[in-house]
């Protein structure tokens, strides 16, 4: 469920004061653990670093990203990919057989008068 309008987006008081003491243009990354903040236009042009709960990832924040929350940007798991071995060996086996389909055609295909 979405937030009410009446109360408006949620930002860390802390990180709205730092974004504060920074000067627009400046290079300075902020730490932050408030994955649940949304962005708002005066963080446009910095870096803010959003922990992952592993580290903190710097994001660079683009008018883009104005309204999502901090958090969607840093992603919490990693994926590894499904199969193994067998799955690799398949997707060889099916880009060697896409290879060799174009050549197989070519030669099949019937001269122009």
């Amino acid at each position: 469920m979405s937030r009410s309008l009446k109360k408006g987006p949620f930002v860390d008081a802390k990180l709205l004061k730092k974004l504060a003491a920074l000067k627009p243009g400046d290079k300075t990354v902020i730490k932050t653990w408030s994955r649940d903040s949304v962005i708002t236009p005066e963080m446009v042009g910095f870096t803010i670093a959003v922990h992952n709960g592993r580290k903190h990832l710097p994001i660079f924040i683009i008018e883009d990203m104005v309204g999502h929350h901090l958090g969607e940007f840093a992603p919490t798991r990693k994926f590894t990919g499904h199969g193994g071995k067998m799955a690799r060996e398949q997707a060889a086996a099916a880009a060697a057989a896409a290879a060799a389909a174009p050549a197989v055609a070519l030669a099949t295909a019937p001269a122009k008068k």
